[in-house]
């Protein structure tokens, strides 16, 4: 199953909230998660220019836009970056189709 790197960065109206009510919004955010057919790796909360940061896999392209979608309209966060991530071995073979393109560079 593909994974992605999800980071998010929250609003200062949803940073003001959490300073009210603090909770775990990583384990919030499990369930939507597994709802959309995918599990959540790991995550972390983070300081620069996202607050959080959740390696998850999920089925599809289609599943993690979703998320990213559903997390965006509720309105707390003021960036959502998704990433698609890739293993040792599908980098690999990534190079080497680049390299069988036969592609030549300007210059």
């Amino acid at each position: 199953m593909p994974h992605y790197m999800i980071q998010v960065a929250y609003t200062p109206e949803g940073w003001a909230a959490l300073v009210k009510s603090p909770q775990n919004r990583i384990e919030v955010v499990r369930p939507a998660v597994e709802k959309a057919g995918g599990k959540i790796e790991t995550g972390y909360y983070a300081f620069g220019e996202y607050d959080v940061v959740i390696i998850a896999e999920l089925p599809d392209n289609s599943s993690a836009a979703g998320l990213a979608i559903s997390f965006s309209a509720g309105g707390a966060l003021r960036a959502i970056k998704t990433t698609p991530l890739l293993t040792p071995d599908e980098a690999v073979a990534a190079m080497k189709k680049a390299g069988a393109t036969g592609y030549k560079p300007a210059g």
